[in-house]
């Protein structure tokens, strides 16, 4: 009775260290180590497109608007969309588009915020033919909103004459902008 008391601790005590054994031999001491992290290039496009040609319409069916550009590249890490040469009629359901340009443009990852950079020229012509063209060299635009702000030099050439002025809110519906500063204007006398 006592040697099968025995054997039976033995037998559990010999599997218990194989397990133990075998279980060594699977963890090496470099798993100990901290693991180097690795580097994201944040540069890394993850797809884009030349001559690129898009087309965009609101729920009722109207155009909202029409986009091309020489290229299109979608940034990996940050979800950034960088636009070059951007020329944007943004319609919004109108028959009167606003004509966006720049030299390039960045999208946010969720299409709410585009930031036009260098050579800005939004331009627009009413039902009455009248002609309003700002420019300037940096300007975010909210389509959703359809609102642009800057705090940039600005350069409002209509109805008449030229305003200036440092930084703008442009209320694109309403067809309003609101210098903040610097505000000078020259107008044509009649």
């Amino acid at each position: 009775m006592f040697s099968k008391k025995v054997k039976n601790i033995a037998l559990f005590t010999a599997i218990a260290a194989i397990l133990v054994a075998v279980g060594y031999w699977n963890v090496s001491p470099e798993s100990f180590l901290d693991k180097p992290t690795a580097q994201v290039d944040e540069s890394a496009i993850d797809y884009y497109a030349i001559n690129a040609h898009s087309v965009q319409f609101t729920p009722e069916g109207q155009l909202q608007y029409e986009m091309t550009a020489d290229k299109v590249e979608h940034m990996k890490a940050s979800e950034v969309t960088v636009v070059t040469t951007p020329d944007l009629h943004l319609y919004r359901g109108t028959q009167f588009p606003w004509h966006v340009q720049s030299k390039t443009a960045e999208v946010n990852p969720d299409g709410t915020e585009v930031e036009l950079i260098d050579a800005v020229r939004v331009a627009r012509t009413d039902e009455k033919k009248r002609e309003t063209i700002i420019t300037t060299t940096r300007m975010t635009v909210f389509p959703q909103k359809e609102y642009a702000q800057t705090e940039q030099a600005v350069r409002i050439d209509g109805a008449g004459g030229t305003t200036t002025g440092k930084g703008m809110k442009a209320y694109l519906k309403e067809g309003r902008m609101d210098l903040l500063s610097n505000v000078r204007g020259q107008y044509e006398a009649r």
